[in-house]
């Protein structure tokens, strides 16, 4: 189909350094593609793409999203992984209609500024991987309606009592950070059915876990664990694939 009748624009894979003038001329355009280029910038003239709904520009070389990207109220998915961003502009919490994706994986970001996600009350999966962060901004426990959030290799030492506060979450992965203890109120998380230790300091399981009734997977491999509690034979009973 042509790009005026689905609306949709691919221009993955094109060795582009520069995206064509006319893209931003299209305000009908509700699906831009630029994965996999050469971009190291987006222009002011995003603004123009008023019925953007899903905007991809992993795999390029950019450093920044331009602080007009605020503007776009109707994006429902974002991909921005593997650039080198090293911060969000003031206008990101503007773009409260991301719903379904928003995916920041392996980048250069170092501090979010804490109220940054305290709108995006329907968002339902994070990335925030492979990021030199160490701390989450407190407004993550605003997602309310997250199901995924994803926060491998970014430097946790600790995990904040705010991630209770996500009572949709089925999927937790914290695989590679420094983590040797999780919050009493991890037992929030009724929801919960995939949490992910792998790589991290734990030297006993977490006697939270035990709470955790729908729990169906459990990965605490490379961790040093020099003594299994009992009740792991609870958590297999009730159908958990528990991998030490």
């Amino acid at each position: 189909m042509t790009t005026a009748e689905t609306g949709t624009l691919d221009l993955s894979g094109r060795q582009l350094t520069a995206v064509p003038p006319d893209v931003w001329r299209n305000n009908s355009l509700r699906v831009l593609n630029l994965f996999r280029n050469e971009l190291t910038s987006l222009p002011p003239s995003i603004a123009q793409l008023k019925e953007l709904r899903v905007l991809i520009v992993a795999n390029n070389r950019l450093c920044a999203l331009p602080e007009e990207i605020g503007t776009l109220r109707r994006l429902r998915m974002l991909d921005a992984g593997h650039n080198l961003i090293a911060d969000l502009p003031r206008s990101f919490g503007k773009l409260t209609g991301i719903t379904d994706y928003l995916y920041l994986h392996d980048n250069h970001l170092q501090l979010l500024s804490d109220s940054i996600f305290d709108n995006f009350l329907h968002l339902r999966y994070l990335n925030l991987s492979e990021n030199p962060l160490r701390v989450l901004p407190a407004s993550v426990g605003a997602l309310v309606k997250l199901e995924e959030l994803r926060l491998e290799n970014i430097g946790l030492e600790t995990l904040s009592g705010f991630l209770a506060n996500l009572p949709a979450l089925d999927e937790l992965a914290l695989r590679s950070n420094r983590l040797a203890s999780l919050p009493d109120s991890f037992a929030k998380l009724r929801k919960l059915r995939h949490l992910d230790l792998r790589g991290n300091r734990f030297t006993q399981v977490p006697e939270v876990l035990r709470t955790l009734h729908k729990l169906h997977k459990l990965d605490l491999r490379w961790n040093d664990l020099r003594r299994l509690p009992s009740w792991l034979k609870e958590l297999r009973a009730r159908d958990c694939r528990v991998l030490l």
